[in-house]
């Protein structure tokens, strides 16, 4: 059987807050990274620690999931003159134009090669609607797949999603099960993924592993409050799907099985089929 010849293999960090960097070779890409918290703090209060800072050297791309300020960081992306592109939804682009962000749009499915990387949103599920429209972002390379899916409520496409581009080696998934009473918004469920509801997304995307991502920064009651024992509540979610968990702190990588197209000595593939 012929197997891709792999030569590099996919690095991924998680970085503050929602924040994850993607490396391949010379190619570094960063979804939803965010340093400047001060916008922040009116509704979601102080950060609980400071995050770590973000570096952008040639060769350095990003992607947006949508357009919340502690997803779109606007001065880190104008103020760091991004080497590389800076993907989004089409239906965001006009906004970041307005804000001096020169942005690639793509379709939900709409493919795009980043160097040795391929790019892909597919659908989230926004709690405040139309009028604050994310994606979740695929990212693909080297044999390894991630899925980064922003600060989603649970919805019903995963499964579709799952078909048309699973299985993943890794993905990233919110965790604070926040409720949210602010902009005329006041209901007592959660408008993200609760620890449990996160495990059970990735059980249907045919996820390896999941990394939590969009917790234990933020807590403001009565405005914005997170969910009580967030790590303690993932891990045994976890394992009762058997799926790795990784909590992973603030600048740290996160481990990645075998790529799938790398040949053992048997000639049989590693990792995730």
């Amino acid at each position: 059987m012929t197997t891709e010849t792999i030569t590099d293999t996919m690095r991924l960090r998680r970085l503050g807050w929602a924040g994850v960097e993607i490396q391949l070779g010379d190619t570094r890409l960063l979804i939803d990274a965010l340093e400047n918290v001060a916008p922040l703090e009116p509704v979601l209060g102080p950060p609980k620690r400071p995050l770590p800072p973000i570096e952008a050297p040639a060769g350095t791309h990003a992607l947006i999931t949508h357009l919340h300020p502690d997803h779109y960081d606007r001065e880190l992306l104008t103020g760091l003159a991004v080497s590389g592109t800076i993907g989004c939804h089409a239906s965001i682009a006009p906004d970041l134009a307005k804000d001096g962000v020169e942005a690639v749009p793509q379709e939900l499915g709409e493919a795009r090669r980043i160097g040795p990387l391929t790019v892909t949103p597919v659908t989230s599920l926004d709690w405040r609607g139309s009028d604050s429209y994310q994606v979740a972002w695929i990212v693909e390379g080297a044999g390894t797949r991630i899925i980064h899916c922003g600060d989603t409520m649970w919805h019903g496409n995963w499964w579709q999603i799952a078909r048309d581009h699973g299985p993943f080696d890794v993905a990233f998934l919110p965790v604070n099960g926040v409720i949210a009473r602010f902009e005329g918004y006041d209901a007592a469920v959660p408008v993200t993924l609760t620890p449990e509801q996160a495990i059970e997304a990735a059980a249907a995307l045919g996820a390896s592993a999941a990394c939590a991502i969009h917790y234990e920064l933020f807590n403001n009651p009565p405005a914005y409050t997170e969910q009580s024992d967030i790590t303690q509540r993932f891990s045994a979610a976890a394992q009762l799907r058997g799926i790795t968990a990784h909590l992973v702190a603030d600048g740290e990588a996160i481990p990645l099985p075998t790529p799938r197209g790398l040949a053992d000595d048997t000639g049989d593939t590693q990792g995730p089929a």
